[in-house]
């Protein structure tokens, strides 16, 4: 019996032994697997890239100022005479007056609603022109009323490189009065002075060397009649 009862005791040690021994093993691998998770988040969280919020920087609004010439889109290039204030209703405005040469004509313009003016073209730009000007015209099969209207839009919209596809669309390589319907010369006639306007006010060249220079590219076989 005291045999018995020594190996029960032996067989009940050996197996709490092993039973801790299996414990042990778990917590090992239970520490060692959460170790792997936390290295593995972390490597997540190191290798997400931190997303800064990026502050805009303040517009600030272009200032021009007296004999600066500038481009107001319904009326094309123009000369700042002067920058002046005035109260209106308590409240002190300053504007532009702005003198269109083409149309003996002076606009006020107040100086928080500049973004309908913008500067006069680089050389650059005016080359880029040229370079449309020599272009083939695009030839439109649509009526002619719709074609006016958006001819109409491009010359008003104040970008230079319209207006110059517009001068090159509506050439007809001659002065004859046959060769255009009467609304086709008045556009072309439009944008062709506003466009030269811009050449000469950036290129610092004669009108009659502005013209020359504009229709060589266009190959025109005669002058525009001044006005």
């Amino acid at each position: 019996m005291r045999k018995k009862k020594g190996r029960i005791k032996k067989q009940s040690k050996l197996k709490t032994k092993k039973n801790l021994k299996l414990k042990k093993k778990n917590v090992k691998l239970k520490l060692k697997n959460e170790n792997n998770e936390n290295k593995s988040v972390n490597s997540n969280q190191e290798e997400k890239p931190e997303i800064k919020k990026i502050k805009k920087q303040p517009s600030e609004k272009r200032q021009y100022n007296v004999k600066d010439f500038v481009v107001y889109p319904k009326h094309g290039v123009g000369k700042i005479t002067a920058v002046e204030k005035a109260n209106i209703g308590q409240i002190e405005i300053h504007f532009y007056k702005i003198y269109i040469d083409k149309e003996k004509l002076t606009l006020t313009v107040p100086i928080n609603q500049q973004a309908n003016l913008r500067p006069i073209s680089s050389i650059n730009q005016i080359n880029k022109c040229v370079s449309i000007l020599k272009s083939k015209p695009k030839v439109k099969r649509t009526m002619w009323s719709r074609r006016a209207q958006e001819y109409d839009q491009k010359i008003n919209s104040g970008k230079i490189y319209e207006l110059a596809e517009v001068v090159k669309d509506l050439n007809k390589n001659t002065d004859i009065i046959a060769d255009q319907s009467y609304s086709e010369r008045q556009l072309f006639e439009k944008a062709y002075d506003r466009l030269k306007s811009e050449f000469e006010a950036v290129l610092k060249i004669t009108p009659e060397e502005v013209q020359k220079k504009m229709n060589k590219a266009l190959g025109r076989t005669q002058n525009l009649e001044e006005n």
